[in-house]
């Protein structure tokens, strides 16, 4: 589910999860514990990575589906949290997007300090709207933070983009080659674990506060985010988009 390794300091979190990385309750309480483990650690910085040529597609929306309500309202809660602890987390973490971040995929790499994202077809954007739900307040305030100036049109129109699309409006800090596109990461990685790590965990607090804030100060809107997610009309839309989408009933 996720894989562990290290260059030096840098602690490297590869995701391995199905052939699209999708988002369900086990992997989001498995990327709890690994930043909590890596922030923990005596290691300096987290690279997070996804195997093969996908980073994530986001919420595994057939799970949903399946589940219904009651594993609806069990998932969106682990998902704000691991998302909530990368964007939070004092120390330094990188993504490497190495193809596809869409919806939750993207939200991931978007809660990392700095992202590199490999040249090539895969694209990164937050459709949700398209799914036919609405955000919860963690991954909204994400989105706010990491590309402030674009939200509304990224959010009203779910448009997904090329790597160098996502570079100019913002979604990511830069590309690189599939092939040095780890090489980069680590190396961003390596520059934010030199500077002095009070003085960076303090810093990042700071630059991130109003977010932080708006996240403690919107439980009550998360709840009725959870309940939209968990009606029966939402469940519809979804399923009619699983249909549509993957070709499933």
């Amino acid at each position: 589910m996720i894989e562990t390794t290290s260059r030096g300091a840098v602690r490297i979190v590869t995701l391995s999860h199905g052939k699209a990385n999708a988002f369900d309750v086990e992997l989001s309480r498995k990327i709890m514990r690994s930043v909590a483990e890596f922030e923990a650690s005596s290691d300096a910085a987290l690279v997070i990575t996804g195997q093969g040529t996908i980073f994530s597609a986001g919420v595994d929306l057939v799970r949903v589906v399946e589940g219904g309500a009651a594993y609806v309202r069990e998932f969106l809660p682990a998902l704000s949290a691991y998302l909530y602890a990368v964007f939070a987390c004092p120390k330094p973490i990188v993504a490497a997007v190495n193809g596809h971040a869409i919806a939750g995929g993207c939200i991931l790499a978007a809660a990392a300090d700095h992202r590199v994202m490999a040249k090539g077809s895969g694209r990164i954007g937050i459709p949700e709207l398209r799914v036919g739900v609405p955000f919860p307040v963690v991954p909204l305030e994400v989105m706010r933070f990491a590309a402030a100036r674009h939200l509304q049109a990224l959010v009203y129109s779910g448009t997904t983009f090329s790597p160098e699309d996502a570079l100019t409006h913002g979604i990511v800090d830069a590309v690189a080659d599939p092939d040095s596109l780890l090489d980069a990461a680590v190396t961003a990685a390596q520059h934010l674990a030199s500077l002095p790590p009070a003085v960076f965990a303090l810093t990042k607090r700071t630059v991130r506060a109003p977010a932080l804030q708006r996240i403690r100060d919107g439980e009550a809107l998360d709840r009725e985010v959870t309940e939209t997610w968990a009606s029966a009309d939402t469940l519809a839309h979804i399923r009619d988009y699983v249909a549509r989408t993957f070709k499933k009933s």
